[in-house]
């Protein structure tokens, strides 16, 4: 178990109850949910020492939680080519029991502040091109994956498995799933991090993702409010429109936070986007029309609203004290990542001084925060031992399977006969690999060259990355290059993971079929060549 109290009797009465007696420096550090430098709580090097001083004015993760008296953290990890990682300039997470061993030290400290309550520690854990930690643990594919199984039991089962492997390692709220719709051929800024472009298949897989993280004791929290899958510009770097009309926004873009919602999801995260039929030129996490009047009173969202990272350029067209004030105004309950701390701090101190912020918005904000923590911490936390489980292996196999396509090519029967050569750019070569031996393992040849070609694709690649003269092209993320490929089998398995690499090679060996179904359209090639 975590080293936090765990609660006992009903979270919103207890969080009512610890409410009532912080003071306004307590209530502060509630809403706060900076990262932090260092791979330990209480021991750190010189060069984390020296990060922490900047960011915060401490040397460990443990005093910049007694300093603010933090509600939460976030663990963070950077990797090149990760969309995310402009906001990630550390990494403190390795492996599984070194996060436990962190997520334990985190608690500790948390333990002994006035709210003597449980830290919120927060992940971006979404499988895919977005994942923190890798090593040892059960890898789902990316999110489009599952849209391409269909089968929304599967993907609760999935999620499930994920969930109790983020519980063993102490992380209470995992920022996923993305409940962003995209446009009917993908495109844009999010990719395979969607489930796909159909609102109604979104809503289900969401619903059933939000069950699955939930039933381990983990928080799902919905990204990114109010849908970024009909943008084309990045909000790491600017503010990107949301052009539809409102009609058009509800009907497409709605559909799955709406459900996720309703599945009962702990967090929805604010974008930083421009829904231009609401409140024009206003970021949704600044805006009040959205944050508060659609997400709290049409979708009727109970629980709590975490801003997307402070530190990305929206959000820091304002001084970091005056940001978090208006973040708070307009209906966001918890500030994630701070590009200062004290200041965001001491802005909320000084707005409830001055009465730019009412103390009724900063208790709102902290009970709904101490609610969800203490009924996260009434699931007892599992031990290491879960992870990497063969009941999580079977249980992402399986959707694996389901969520291979055959775009073009064969149904049926061995997709090669004779000795193949996989080939990859290479900065594929771990994928390269992997599919190697899941091709030895189902009984195929495999030789350096000669045999028929392999042809592995993934997130980021180009035309220029192709080779027309391949007999199998297959892409490892989501599949709109499939379209410019001249070769006569595609494949799509949206995912590089160990598992969809075996799902694939049993395809590929005639030892399975491919039961996908693209969830965005690709060229004019049909959704699959396999199934109707």
């Amino acid at each position: 178990m975590s080293a936090a109290p765990s609660a006992t009797g009903d979270p919103a009465a207890r969080a009512a109850e610890v409410v009532a007696r912080l003071s306004d420096e307590d209530l502060a550090g509630q809403v706060l949910m900076p990262y932090a430098y260092g791979g330990s709580a209480n021991e750190v090097d010189g060069v984390n020492a020296e990060g922490n001083q900047k960011l915060a004015g401490v040397r460990t993760p443990a005093e910049m939680i007694a300093k603010y008296r933090l509600g939460g953290l976030i663990l963070v990890g950077f990797t090149p080519g990760d969309p995310t990682g402009k906001t990630n300039p550390t990494t403190n997470v390795e492996n599984p029991k070194q996060v436990r061993l962190l997520t334990a030290g985190l608690q500790e400290a948390a333990a002994k502040l006035p709210a003597a309550a449980p830290l919120m520690i927060g992940m971006d854990q979404e499988y895919g091109i977005v994942t923190r930690v890798t090593e040892g643990v059960t890898m789902l594919p990316a999110a489009m994956a599952f849209g391409a199984a269909g089968q929304p039991a599967l993907t609760e089962g999935a999620w499930r498995a994920a969930g109790a492997e983020l519980a063993a390692m102490g992380v209470t709220v995992d920022f996923a799933p993305v409940a962003d719709t995209l446009y009917p051929t993908g495109g844009g800024i999010i990719g395979s991090r969607s489930f796909g472009s159909d609102p109604k298949a979104n809503a289900e897989q969401v619903a059933a993702a939000v069950r699955g993280l939930q039933s381990a004791g983990v928080a799902a929290a919905l990204k990114h409010f109010p849908g970024h899958g009909h943008t084309t510009a990045d909000s790491h770097d600017v503010l990107p429109p949301i052009r539809q009309d409102r009609a058009t926004w509800e009907k497409q873009d709605l559909p799955p936070f709406q459900s996720g919602v309703q599945a009962g999801a702990g967090v929805v995260m604010s974008g930083h986007l421009d829904l231009q039929s609401i409140d024009k030129g206003v970021p949704a996490t600044f805006s009040h029309k959205i944050m508060t009047e659609v997400l709290r009173g049409q979708l009727k969202f109970t629980g709590v609203a975490v801003t997307d990272a402070m530190n990305m350029e929206p959000a820091r067209k304002w001084p970091a004290g005056e940001a978090a004030v208006r973040a708070l105004n307009a209906g966001n309950d918890m500030l994630l990542m701070p590009p200062d701390i004290a200041a965001a701090r001491d802005g909320i101190l000084t707005g409830l001084k001055d009465g730019s912020l009412k103390r009724e918005r900063l208790t709102e904000a902290v009970t709904r925060i101490l609610t969800l923590k203490f009924r996260t911490a009434q699931t007892p936390q599992p031990d290491l031992s879960v992870i990497g489980s063969t009941s999580h292996e079977q249980a992402v196999s399986s959707l694996n399977a389901a969520a291979v396509t055959v775009l073009r090519g064969n149904c049926a029967g061995p997709l090669i006969t004779g000795p193949v050569s996989v080939f990859a750019p290479a900065s594929r070569e771990v994928a390269r690999a992997t599919l190697i031996k899941a091709l030895q393992d189902a009984g195929m040849q495999v030789q350096a060259s000669g045999g028929a070609v392999i042809r592995l694709v993934g997130y980021g690649d180009e035309r220029i990355d192709l080779d027309d003269a391949a007999a199998i092209t297959v892409i490892m993320d989501s599949p709109g290059l499939l379209a410019q490929a001249a070769t006569p089998t595609l494949i799509a398995t949206y995912s590089s993971s160990r598992l969809s690499l075996t799902a694939l090679a049993a395809v590929i060996a005639g030892k399975a079929k491919a039961p996908g179904r693209s969830p965005i359209a690709v060229g004019n090639l049909p959704r699959s060549a396999c199934v109707k």
